[in-house]
């Protein structure tokens, strides 16, 4: 799944960073200093791989499941991701750099499980039977459910993130209708739902928990919870049963790796290298560039229809969640 903005933060706020992925997480970081730095060609450079990356990995995700299962391809993506990452940081600060408490460890299980399993699981899923590009319009209200979430534990909203709220929900029933005509399946519309909302609460409880203080650490430990249990989900539901790696198309292992590759390790590594080196507000637009890169893919590469509701729902949803980056603050 691709990551959207959850809970976007002003140049003078801290920055978030989403898990490795399209579909992934958000962690506290440093402060954000770089307001006023010069926007450099590696920094456009960093933000267009972000962008296109991110936005590719619902296509990649729909070319996996052609072949493969959801759960297991998934499972076996992230625990791959996990631990590459999880070698990298051993290699590049050192095996004490993956040092972290009970308390910690049990955090970034849980919030494993909320992004990983439920909230990029369940979109993985929902693509055997949707469009990549319907996917990636329907999550990206995610923000619009972290902003209420935020709302309920007692932080009052702006006004433009009011706004955006209420244009993402109404996007949201837009995009909703090809389901409810028959056009697509409308069990794959509300799997994508219930991932948004495990996916908002786990990006909503990252920032309350006794998380692992590195943040490319605990993301290593969430990939790998997260894909444990994917796998277990998906010999629970007996996806092992008939499957013949021999079978599964040069295609699907191609995407399989560009997802563990492009989608889990170099695109996160340079969102957070983003940051350090640009205004977060510039970085946050990520947020609204990549559903419309993926309904663009799905279009191109698979001849996805582009619907009346989805041009429509997708617009309305990415100016909510234009309003939300561009007026939110972190509670």
């Amino acid at each position: 799944m691709t990551s959207p903005a959850v809970d976007p933060a002003p140049e003078t706020q801290q920055a978030t960073i989403p898990e490795a992925d399209p579909g992934t997480r958000t962690r506290t970081a440093k402060p954000a200093a770089a307001a006023g730095r010069r926007i450099t060609g590696a920094v456009w450079a960093a933000l267009g791989i972000v962008y296109v990356v991110w936005g590719s990995t619902y296509l990649g995700i729909r070319i996996v499941v052609e072949t493969m299962p959801p759960f297991l391809s998934a499972g076996a993506r992230f625990v791959t991701a996990g631990l590459l990452l999880a070698g990298i940081i051993a290699w590049r600060q050192g095996p004490a750099a993956l040092k972290v408490t009970r308390r910690e460890l049990a955090s970034a299980v849980l919030v494993g499980l909320l992004l990983i399993l439920g909230g990029n699981g369940l979109v993985v899923l929902a693509e055997t039977s949707i469009p990549s590009g319907l996917a990636a319009l329907l999550i990206a209200v995610v923000p619009a459910w972290v902003v209420i979430l935020k709302a309920v534990s007692g932080t009052r909203p702006t006004l433009g993130g009011t706004a955006g709220v209420l244009l993402g929900l109404a996007g949201l029933a837009v995009l909703t209708l090809p389901g409810l005509s028959g056009d697509v399946r409308i069990g794959g519309v509300f799997l994508v739902v219930a991932a948004t909302l495990s996916w908002s609460v786990g990006s909503f409880s990252s920032s309350r928990l006794p998380m692992p203080a590195n943040p490319f650490t605990a993301s290593a430990y969430e990939m790998i919870a997260g894909g444990l249990a994917g796998l277990a989900v998906g010999l629970v539901r007996g996806e092992q049963h008939g499957l013949d790696l021999s079978e599964v198309s040069t295609r699907s292992w191609a995407a399989l790796a560009y997802l563990v590759v492009f989608g889990s390790l170099i695109a996160f590594t340079a969102y957070a290298w983003l940051l350090q080196a640009a205004p977060i507000s510039l970085v946050a637009t990520y947020a609204y560039v990549n559903p419309v890169v993926a309904v663009a893919l799905g279009a191109l590469v698979l001849n996805e229809a582009l619907t009346w509701p989805l041009l429509l729902g997708g617009a309305i949803v990415v100016a909510g969640v234009w309003l939300i980056v561009s007026t939110e603050r972190r509670g």
